[in-house]
């Protein structure tokens, strides 16, 4: 990618000098641009549009706690690690007081958030997730940024609600966002491929229209590097800004690389240049998303910083813990301390955040 004859390297020119000078990207020019742009062009003009939206060299970052309540899972995903049956020995299912006991130890380092993620279980219901939320909220000044679309349509199902009905009733006990797990690629094709048993693009969508309508806003995320076409992401890019066109609810987009290790699907993990070019691409065709955020879990510390040239504002959390990307043999970590010097190393501000992307501490 990138290397072009002079005709289509002066339309990419044109392309891109249109949409810095406030035009917007159409999903034609994009697949043009991601093929044929030279890499550090394209980061070039991420970094630029970057700029426009966030003036100063401020990068964020949350303490958070990402807490995997159960690994028991139905949907049975091809790209996951992670998912137990309900009988496998190693199948698990956090109570109440095993939840508030993580909760508790990331409020007492500074956690600001709390991130409750975990398989689709056959006997959960919506009064699981109530009362775990009222128990949270009673004792602990946390944010609940919890339960990504697939989570929601489950609890409903399992409980015989609308999804409407759901949400509200989780807002109602201390549901605060939701993350944008379980995206994927937004393409049915890819979705039967990989994950079968898991909703459909549009029921993810639908979801967050939904979760928007009813208050609750969220972030959306891109998993790339599953055999899908660039025209596939290309399209889930513009999923993703037509909701956010409706409703600007979406507080981020975090694009992030299938990691193949121990998985049903294998296969190898994405270059990173294919990253910093979605990355970019992200950047430049969400114009109506502020943040995008870089990924230091999967790429490791070197290129997470980097992507701070090629578009993002924002490195995610420290994860206090984390679980599923690590089933897959990944193990990177991340420490205040360490966060703050691979950002100021970069030459860029550290800002610890909270969920609203509002400055706790400027370091």
């Amino acid at each position: 990618m990138g290397k072009t004859g002079a005709p289509v390297k002066g339309k990419i020119d044109t392309i891109l000098q249109d949409v810095l000078s406030g035009g917007r990207l159409s999903a034609k020019d994009a697949l043009l641009v991601f093929k044929n742009a030279g890499l550090h062009q394209l980061g070039r003009a991420a970094d630029t549009i970057r700029k426009k939206h966030h003036q100063s060299n401020h990068v964020g970052f949350i303490i958070d706690r990402n807490i995997n309540y159960t690994n028991v899972c139905t949907s049975g995903c091809g790209f996951c690690a992670f998912y137990k049956d309900k009988d496998d020995p190693d199948a698990y299912l956090l109570t109440t007081p095993e939840v508030l006991q993580k909760v508790g130890e990331a409020a007492r380092v500074g956690g600001t958030q709390i991130m409750l993620q975990g398989g689709l279980h056959p006997d959960l219901k919506i009064e699981y997730y109530t009362n775990l939320f009222k128990a949270i909220k009673e004792r602990y000044d946390v944010v609940i940024h919890s339960l990504s679309p697939p989570e929601i349509m489950h609890i409903a199902k399992n409980s015989s609600l609308g999804v409407k009905e759901t949400l509200i009733g989780l807002r109602d006990a201390g549901l605060d966002s939701l993350p944008g797990g379980g995206a994927e690629i937004l393409s049915d094709a890819t979705r039967q491929r990989i994950s079968p048993k898991k909703i459909s693009a549009g029921s993810w969508l639908a979801v967050m229209r939904a979760a928007h309508a009813v208050g609750l806003f969220s972030t959306a995320t891109m998993m790339f590097g599953i055999g899908e076409g660039i025209q596939e992401r290309i399209h889930h890019l513009s999923m993703i800004r037509e909701v956010q066109d409706a409703t600007g609810k979406f507080r981020a987009f975090i694009p992030w690389t299938f990691q193949p290790g121990h998985t049903d699907i294998g296969g190898e993990e994405s270059s990173v240049e294919d990253y910093l070019r979605t990355l970019s691409i992200s950047r430049i065709f969400l114009d109506n998303i502020a943040n995008i955020q870089g990924s230091w879990l999967t790429q490791g510390d070197a290129v997470g910083q980097i992507s701070l040239f090629f578009g993002a504002n924002d490195l995610g959390s420290t994860m206090l813990e984390e679980n599923v990307v690590r089933s897959t043999g990944v193990s990177n970590t991340m420490s205040v301390d360490k966060i703050v010097h691979l950002i100021k190393s970069g030459g860029f501000t550290p800002v610890q955040r909270d969920t609203e992307y509002k400055p706790i501490r400027i370091y």
